[in-house]
């Protein structure tokens, strides 16, 4: 790898139609695509990473700005979101699933791991990979080994996940420029791009997807409130912290949980009046 070839990928266990609601509320450009049955990947259109942000300074490095994003991404869903990452002196994963902790795992870029080991174990076990094949494999990639560069380890990451089902497109990979990612995520059968259209589309396609998912049952009554009452709780302090910070990432992952529970008090009232209209 150089320092030309920083690239980026999120990877969503999920189907692209049930990613894309809160895809948009990332407020950030991007490619959507699928991945395989069960996978979609998002690729950023920009670099915000090489950006300073909105109130001057350094700009945020790549995989700070990546983990923000597969936190927002997260907490607001109910499956695992894997940002992968490369630069020219590092490459790495960040695993984010709902409220808990993220982990991940950094290599240099002559492939010396600087990760800890536990940090494998707890991906495997919350992919539910098996804990024999897939985990060697994985522990494999913590040793070293003077012929495997970054790239090389990450492809080795991914190789494990095809097990899972992941097909990433040919060119859509490690070492890869982002520029290269976007032309490649462009031109995939379906890919679709995602932009900010403002709030009230936000709040359209999310109503969407829940009325068509297996979700509709569990967005009302008594654990539906307290859980967008959780959400609005945890969300504000997180918004301010990045704020403070001029952290995008983390700041968006704060909107999107105020965005969350916002939606999920405001979609039981409606569908509350909604009955009593009726009745």
């Amino acid at each position: 790898m150089n320092a030309t070839s920083t690239g980026a990928l999120l990877l969503c266990r999920a189907d692209p139609e049930t990613v894309r609601p809160l895809a948009h509320l990332l407020r950030e450009q991007m490619l959507l695509t699928r991945a395989g049955g069960e996978w979609s990947v998002l690729v950023p259109e920009g670099k915000p990473w090489r950006d300073a942000g909105s109130g001057g300074g350094d700009p945020e490095p790549v995989d700070r700005v990546l983990g923000g994003w597969a936190t927002a991404l997260a907490v607001g869903s109910t499956w695992p979101v894997i940002a992968l990452w490369w630069d020219g002196d590092r490459a790495g994963y960040t695993l984010a699933a709902g409220f808990r902790r993220t982990v991940g795992y950094i290599w240099l870029a002559d492939g010396t791991p600087v990760g800890e080991d536990e940090a494998m174990r707890t991906f495997a076990a919350r992919l539910g990979l098996d804990p024999v094949l897939d985990l060697q494999a994985l522990e494999e990639l913590t040793r070293p080994d003077p012929d495997a560069d970054a790239e090389a380890r990450l492809r080795g990451l991914l190789a494990v996940l095809t097990r899972t089902g992941l097909t990433l497109p040919p060119g859509l990979g490690p070492g890869e420029s982002a520029d290269r990612l976007r032309s490649v995520a462009g031109v995939q059968r379906g890919a679709e791009r995602i932009e900010w259209a403002g709030w009230r589309d936000a709040v359209r396609v999310e109503l969407d997807a829940v009325e068509a998912g297996s979700l509709g049952p569990w967005v009302r009554g008594p654990r539906a409130r307290a859980i967008a009452a959780a959400q609005l709780a945890a969300g504000f302090p997180l918004l301010l912290w990045g704020v403070r910070r001029r952290s995008g990432g983390w700041a968006a992952a704060g909107a999107v949980l105020l965005a969350q529970g916002a939606l999920g008090l405001a979609y039981h009232r409606a569908r509350a009046g909604a009955e009593a209209g009726r009745a």
